[in-house]
């Protein structure tokens, strides 16, 4: 389907079916059935860091039962198990996910909540980023969430704790290795996804 949505046309709630009818020329994402629109054109940093901690994640988990994707990719996240595949009202493409229970992937993507979310922040995105996907990430159990600063070199990270609230986030700089918390003894050395090819 060709053409531009307006996102200012209607007041309504959108939903997976509507989501499915738009333009396939624009990237949008559905939170709260809300439409948002995606950057059209990442900035090369943007995309020498994604390929990066997602070259770095496939290397790590090539004899382990986890699955790293990056975007576009849909994940839907319904607001309860009973909720209709059409009516669900939130579907994102993450910049990359973990999902480590092959029940949740199907043809369409990734339906339930990955196990890590990354997010490659630029001005563009951080009100989502921050705000909005932090609290649908932490509202549908997303165990771990990364935001990453390609620009400054740092990286956030919150962890679900037991309460089903995020606690943190943790700070790291290029000096420092990053646990990935779900899967145990798996880090990331952060000098080497943010190398000098990123900067140039």
């Amino acid at each position: 389907m060709s053409g531009s949505f307006d996102l200012k046309k209607s007041d309504k709630t959108y939903t997976y079916a509507d989501y499915l009818n738009w333009p396939d020329d624009e990237r949008l994402e559905l939170i709260n059935g809300v439409p948002y629109l995606l950057a059209p054109s990442p900035s090369r940093q943007h995309q020498e860091v994604v390929m990066a901690l997602s070259a770095t994640l496939y290397q790590a988990l090539r004899n382990h039962p986890c699955r790293v994707y990056t975007a576009p990719l849909d994940v839907r996240l319904a607001n309860n198990q009973d909720e209709q595949e059409a009516h669900i009202i939130n579907v994102v493409q993450p910049d990359i996910v973990v999902v480590c229970d092959p029940a949740k992937l199907d043809d369409r993507g990734v339906k339930g909540a990955p196990d890590l979310i990354i997010e490659v922040t630029s001005p563009s995105t951080a009100t989502n980023d921050y705000i909005h996907k932090r609290k649908l990430y932490e509202q549908h159990g997303v165990k771990e969430y990364w935001i990453v600063h390609p620009i400054d070199h740092i990286v956030m990270v919150y962890l679900l704790h037991d309460q089903g609230q995020y606690e943190g986030p943790g700070f790291y700089s290029k000096e420092d290795e990053v646990p990935v918390r779900i899967i145990p003894g798996v880090s990331i050395k952060l000098e080497e996804i943010f190398s000098e090819k990123t900067d140039q």
